[in-house]
């Protein structure tokens, strides 16, 4: 899950935390010590988000990255900018979701194009809108990539 910064670097991470090869941010903390406290998703949720894109990426076999945040006057060119610095993006799917400009941008890799079609893409923002309505973004994203994997490996 890529969330925040699109251009975080472990050097730009407190200490304790790192950049996966995956491209997911991993850190640890000291006993006794709250884990940072402005986190916008519980440990449940984010558990939840982690099993679904596992989920989707062994049934699919095609890489999910997940953008929550913001990119400014032209979500589109954000997303665009932001899927070329994703882990193996030629294989992989971005799903943006920018609740600030309440817009959701999804991106698909050159080699699943022909499996992650436009129709796809369309049926996963369509399974995330009525809990992003809510405020729900994680069951949205849970949504998103079941009805999205179900599609793909229906094809």
């Amino acid at each position: 899950m890529v969330s925040g910064d699109p251009a975080v670097r472990d050097r730009d991470l407190p200490t304790g935390f790192v950049v996966t090869s995956s491209g997911r941010v991993s850190g640890v903390h000291r006993i006794g010590e709250p884990y940072l406290d402005d986190l916008p998703f519980t440990t449940d949720q984010l558990v939840r988000l982690d099993e679904a894109l596992t989920d989707a990426t062994r049934k699919s076999l095609v890489r999910y990255n997940i953008y929550i945040g913001d990119f400014g006057v032209d979500p589109a060119a954000g997303a665009d900018a932001l899927f070329g610095t994703t882990p193996d993006a030629a294989h992989s799917v971005l799903i943006a979701v920018l609740p600030n400009q309440r817009s959701i941008e999804i991106r698909t890799g050159r080699a699943v194009a022909g499996r992650v079609t436009e129709r796809i893409t369309q049926l996963g923002v369509t399974a995330a809108l009525s809990s992003f309505r809510e405020g729900d973004l994680i069951d949205g994203l849970v949504s998103a990539l079941r009805v999205m994997t179900a599609a793909i490996t229906q094809n």
